[in-house]
């Protein structure tokens, strides 16, 4: 799960670095998303992408399964509610995630693989030209960097990382990259939101 979780984390930045690259330049953004979509090494990559995906959904669910018996009878008041919200809803968030990567599959991947259109950046533009598809797009960044802020520190936690000394930076890193994720996306929505208008 940690290492599924980290390789994710990985692929995000990523991710990230490509899409923000479209605030400064349509030929910079199409150069940088056509080289993504022709190099051969990174199209390989898109596999193992998805099986380490489809491993952390999986592992998801089988740890809550083993964590819901493990707890046995549900306590009638919920006890020692210390533990952040982010840590709490990690299948709730994940299965609302799992759905928007399904719409963002659909909206982008998929036009893009097939050839359907013949500038990327464009078809970025139109999408979040409409204000509801920003909003929904919002949302799941906030919510994505709500389940990475917590799965970050986690992964490391369950690779063995957790000592006194490294924890608190490694929560505050987790944290740095919540802002990094939910900020960075969404800027994104909403610049072109904006340059839409114009």
């Amino acid at each position: 799960m940690s290492l599924s979780g980290l390789f994710l984390i990985s692929f995000l930045l990523v991710h990230l670095g490509v899409n923000i690259t479209m605030i400064w330049s349509k030929d910079l953004f199409n150069a940088a998303s056509h080289f993504m979509e022709t190099n051969w090494i990174i199209q390989s990559m898109q596999w193992i992408l998805a099986i380490g995906f489809i491993v952390h959904i999986v592992y998801g669910i089988i740890l809550t399964i083993q964590n819901r018996r493990a707890r046995g009878v549900q306590y009638a008041v919920k006890k020692g509610g210390s533990a952040p919200l982010s840590s709490r809803t990690m299948i709730h968030s994940g299965i609302l995630i799992l759905l928007f990567i399904l719409l963002h599959l659909r909206d982008f991947l998929v036009p893009m693989k097939l050839g359907l259109v013949d500038d990327n950046y464009e078809l970025v533009a139109a999408k979040f030209s409409n204000p509801v598809f920003v909003i929904i797009y919002i949302v799941a960044f906030i919510l994505l960097g709500l389940h990475l802020s917590h799965g970050f520190q986690s992964a490391f936690q369950s690779s063995g990382a957790a000592h006194s000394k490294y924890t608190p930076i490694i929560k505050g890193l987790g944290k740095a990259y919540f802002l990094l994720m939910s900020l960075g996306f969404t800027a994104i929505a909403v610049v072109m939101y904006f340059r839409s208008l114009t």
